[in-house]
């Protein structure tokens, strides 16, 4: 790594070398006496197996295995995928996951590229998604900040046939109301096709969140026991408009136009109130929070593919994108239920961003089964935030009042160059290699701290194999080593204090300050898998990996002065994360040849990891997931298609440092379907999501000098009912 001068020789170079073999690719012509034979080759894409075939290592998951289970979020879909998880409560959404890893490990892509600021997972609809790509071991083509891996989304863009398509549904259950609404038109003229797809959604909920908060000295005598149940009241609206035009031109070049516009607005209302049994009650015992948050964003690519001679060709693209978001907060806290206020709290924040994109990839046949690709990547976003907070009637002694008027600035400029090979040394063996240079430039600047300008760069060098075992028609073998990164977030780099989400600094719920001073997170991987493939749709596989990761940033709490704590991100020595991952899916038939027509799958995914310098036991890496399992069952018959799936998330306890820790509880969701075709065209769904209503848990805990404090969270379960009406005209 290199965190000081960015070796943009290497992007110059690998431009210079696209262009001068675009060039040499469209000079070469045959002798004007050489008669060139036609070869006509027809095939079919669709039955080309990537999983099965590429050297790289990938899951892919297609349209109609996307859209089989009726979900109505990506989301939903993704945390069926072997070795994935969903963090948070189920039906909540959360933090998408490889390995058992969130917090930047798992790289997320859309079409090759990260999402636009202000872009929501939850307003994807799958109905908009051709494929999905999960691919466990990096490759130079995509960015190397995926430690724990990669999910590549990509959208719609060939249009095959005409469609246009209507889905209408509602999902309630207690507290809870949702309808939805989709429309895909898609059509072709000519060389011209088009499509539209608009997805909106409504979700509404009232739940009640129950908070406990103890403590215990050293003799482990109680000195806090203080309950407080919340009640929330809120809602979400959102609609995504994803138009695409693809032109296909005489010659076979392709230009295809495509866009997102996202606008979502969440509002909701926190009622409070605080009783301690033990100790000192809270400063604000009841509370009344409301806070709504709009977003609005969109982004548009233009992607030309140039078909070149000798097989070659180029794919360029540029895109722009544009988002803003507003927050606004009022707290207001009283001493009792119909007493004097004691706190009002007013926060009101908006931000805005733009960026651009640049990508370019020149592939050519070279040699005897070689194909290589070299390319750029390029990116730079602005992003300018403004918070004006204004507060009165602080209790005396608890806090400082935090009056401030404040903005700040962040430029992110990345740049990257990357070569790539796959070599089919024979028809059993091949091998890829590939070597990425990523460097990032984030300029930080405020009316409240100190500017500041980080730079890295990182160096990937990576290679794949793969070996289809003799003797075996469906055995196989694959290997890789790769060197991977995660890269610091802007809001970690600033050295702005964020208010605690209670007001009241703690020790578990501590306020937030960036560090301009945080290095990138390196990691050295290796993973190697074992595959079986017997018939059409069945296979079994069990792979292995391991990481080692240097700089691991972790979150330090301490006492910047009495009753007042502060988290800050900190570079703290090495950790390790080792797993091994199972999947077998396959038609009951493949085993039993007079089965009904029944499709079987199961995964499950065990992970450990430590942390060098954070003391055992439990010092795995921050709300890692160490076990993950799913199973799931389609049965057709006639008309009727219906099934389920179960899934079991592990939790646990977590140390995080020697003074913290914490805990989560074990998640269980267990979904069922059933469809109904009425016809070709109209069809019935009926869904049950979250059956078991399993409560979801978090608790923090912070020990100092035999001093003991917990903090626990209680989500309820709810069980909901979907009914979706899909209609194709």
């Amino acid at each position: 790594m290199n965190s000081q001068h960015a070796p943009l020789r290497l992007t110059v170079l690998a431009a210079t070398l696209a262009a001068a073999l675009s060039a040499q690719a469209q000079q070469v012509k045959p002798a004007a006496k050489e008669k060139i034979q036609k070869v006509e080759v027809k095939g079919s894409t669709e039955a080309y197996d990537a999983r099965r075939e590429d050297t790289a290592s990938k899951i892919v998951l297609n349209h109609d295995e996307i859209v089989k289970y009726g979900d109505t979020t990506v989301l939903d879909v993704l945390k069926r995928l072997p070795g994935v998880t969903v963090g948070g409560a189920a039906g909540r959404g959360g933090e998408v996951r490889m390995r058992g890893l969130g917090s930047g490990y798992t790289q997320v892509l859309i079409n090759g590229e990260r999402a636009p600021a202000g872009f929501s997972m939850d307003s994807l609809a799958p109905e908009s998604i051709e494929r999905i790509e999960v691919m466990r071991a990096a490759t130079a083509e995509f960015s190397t900040q995926s430690i724990a891996g990669t999910i590549n989304i990509v959208l719609k863009k060939a249009i095959k046939t005409a469609q246009r398509e209507m889905k209408a549904g509602i999902g309630i259950g207690d507290g809870f109301f949702s309808p939805t609404y989709s429309l895909q038109l898609s059509d072709r003229k000519d060389q011209l096709s088009y499509s539209l797809s608009v997805n909106g959604f409504h979700s509404s909920f009232k739940r009640d969140t129950p908070d406990l908060e103890t403590a215990t000295n050293a003799a482990g005598n109680p000195t806090l026991v203080r309950y407080t149940p919340s009640h929330e009241d809120g809602a979400f609206d959102g609609i995504n408009i994803g138009p695409r035009l693809n032109w296909t031109f005489a010659n076979g070049d392709t230009l295809t136009s495509q866009s997102f516009i996202n606008i979502g607005r969440f509002k909701r209302k926190v009622d409070s109130a605080s009783t301690a049994s033990v100790g000192l009650p809270s400063p604000y015992p009841f509370l009344n929070w409301d806070m709504t948050n709009e977003s609005r964003s969109f982004r548009s690519d233009l992607n030309w593919v140039k078909k070149l001679e000798a097989g070659a060709k180029l794919d360029v693209k540029i895109g722009a994108s544009v988002a803003s978001g507003r927050n606004d907060s009022l707290r207001r806290g009283y001493v009792a239920q119909y007493g004097s206020k004691t706190l009002d709290s007013l926060v009101n924040s908006h931000a805005t961003d733009e960026g651009y994109t640049s990508t370019a990839k020149y592939s050519t046949p070279l040699g005897k089964g070689h194909a290589l690709s070299v390319g750029w990547d390029f990116g730079f976003n602005n992003r300018n935030d403004a918070r004006l907070q204004t507060e009165t009637g602080i209790v005396a002694g608890v806090s400082k009042p935090n009056n401030s008027d404040v903005e700040f600035s962040a430029d992110v400029t990345r740049l990257a160059a990357y070569a790539q090979d796959e070599w089919n040394v024979t028809p059993r063996w091949s091998v890829y290699v590939g070597m990425r240079w990523e460097g990032i430039k984030t300029a930080v600047s405020g009316s409240d701290f100190t500017d500041s300008t980080t730079r890295t760069g990182v160096w990937s060098p990576l290679f794949q194999t793969l070996y289809k075992l003799p003797d075996t028609k469906g055995d196989q073998i694959r290997f890789a080593v790769t060197r991977t990164y995660k890269a610091p977030n802007t809001q970690n780099l600033i050295p702005r204090r964020f208010t605690a989400t209670s007001q009241t600094s703690t020790n578990t719920d501590p306020h937030i300050e960036g560090n301009p001073n945080l290095r990138p997170e390196l990691a050295l991987g290796f993973d190697a898998s074992y595959e079986h493939y017997w018939t059409k749709g069945a296979m079994v596989s069990i792979s292995a990996s391991m990481r080692k990761i240097d700089d691991y940033t972790r979150s330090q709490t301490k006492e910047v002065s009495p009753n007042e704590f502060v988290s800050t991100p900190i570079n703290d020595g090495t950790a390790h994360t080792r797993g091994i991952e199972f999947e077998a899916k396959f038609p009951l038939k493949a085993v039993l040849p007079s089965a009904p027509a029944i499709d079987l799958r199961a995964n499950l995914s065990r992970n450990w990891s430590s942390v060098d310098k954070v003391p055992g036991p439990n010092n795995r890496l921050d709300q890692q997931t160490p076990f993950s399992a799913t199973v799931g069952m389609d049965y057709k018959t006639g008309k009727l298609t219906t099934g389920g799936s179960y899934s079991f998330r592990n939790g646990g306890p977590v140390t995080i440092s020697d003074k913290q820790s914490g805990y989560t509880s074990v998640r269980r969701d267990l979904e069922m379907y059933g469809l109904w075709k009425y016809d070709p065209k109209n069809q019935l769904r009926v869904a049950l999501g979250n059956v078991l209503a399993q409560d979801y848990v978090v608790e923090s805990i912070y020990v100092d000098g035999g001093n003991t404090t917990r903090r626990r969270t209680t989500s309820p379960g709810v069980m909901n009912v979907r009914a979706t009406v899909e209609m194709k005209f």
